[in-house]
């Protein structure tokens, strides 16, 4: 990946600092995006050392603020010419519902609108770097995930009695977003060289389980893989010469193509969770016209 830049977003820890590390070990200028600046020094040092031929820039954004994610797409223009891959990483499981300042759920406002907000803000540049690819860090659990149009802020399913972690149902629901996002957001591409491509990384111990009690995060640190193997899909899809012309795709945690869900493979409501999600962005990206942006 030398001389490639690549955006990872959540990059202060977890899976987003392992794949900065991975793709920075390759010889990429890695961009990595935090919301708290003393972490994402700490994550930007990491890679420097991890990769000291190669070159590591932080960049501060609140992600659930879409003021804070427009500033960040002004700065990305500012900052580099060119940008190969933007990997959209950072994801929340809020133990409770609650609004950003913008007055969005906070996980459907993190875990999808601001990666479908950056990726269009960053639309232009993606599409002047081409050959460039867009990465998007789904799961698994997009199979339990439920689209109801009249209830994205899940007022009425942010929990579902029966999983073991409140707001479950919630961050199911926003990763068949991201599938959704992906194969629509790859339709919309297709032919600019300009890939999307998403995936499930595997059930992985990260920072998604800090709001459980401390001896549940110790035993599943204890009993599940760490970071890196979750990195690896990650930095296939983002790097891999056998991907370079492959869109729309959903991979697994050993980088293979896999099968989603049904409800992740409608059209129709790709298209329409698409339409939704510019409004409450203020983005006038319609699916019907976007493709012919």
């Amino acid at each position: 990946m030398d001389k490639q830049t690549v955006l990872v977003t959540g990059a202060s820890g977890g899976i987003g600092l392992a794949t900065a590390m991975g793709v920075a070990q390759m010889g990429a200028h890695v961009v990595l995006v935090a919301r708290d600046r003393a972490r994402g020094e700490a994550a930007r040092a990491a890679v420097q050392r991890a990769a000291p031929k190669s070159k590591a820039t932080l960049l501060v954004a609140d992600l659930s603020a879409q003021a804070e994610i427009r500033r960040l797409a002004e700065e990305v223009g500012r900052l580099v010419p060119r940008l190969d891959v933007l990997i959209n990483n950072a994801a929340i499981i809020p133990p409770q519902r609650e609004l950003t300042v913008d007055g969005i759920e906070r996980q459907l406002a993190v875990n999808h609108l601001e990666p479908f907000l950056l990726t269009n803000l960053l639309h232009d540049q993606l599409r002047f770097s081409a050959p460039s690819r867009v990465v998007t860090v789904a799961s698994a659990t997009h199979a339990q995930g439920r689209i109801d149009l009249g209830d994205l802020q899940h007022e009425r399913q942010y929990h579902v009695p029966g999983y073991p972690v409140a707001g479950w149902q919630a961050y199911c629901n926003t990763k068949l977003m991201n599938v959704l996002f992906t194969h629509e957001l790859a339709r919309q591409l297709a032919g600019s060289g300009v890939t999307a491509n998403c995936l499930h990384p595997g059930v992985i111990a990260t920072g998604l389980t800090r709001s459980w009690p401390r001896w549940a995060q110790q035993l599943y640190r204890l009993l599940m893989p760490g970071p890196a193997r979750g990195a690896r899909s990650v930095i296939f899809l983002a790097s891999s010469p056998q991907m370079a012309a492959a869109s729309g795709q959903y991979v697994d945690q050993r980088g293979r193509a896999a099968e989603p869900a049904p409800l992740a493979r409608d059209p129709a409501l790709a298209r329409e969770l698409w339409d939704v999600s510019a409004q409450l962005v203020g983005l006038h990206v319609p699916a019907t016209a976007a493709i012919n942006r």
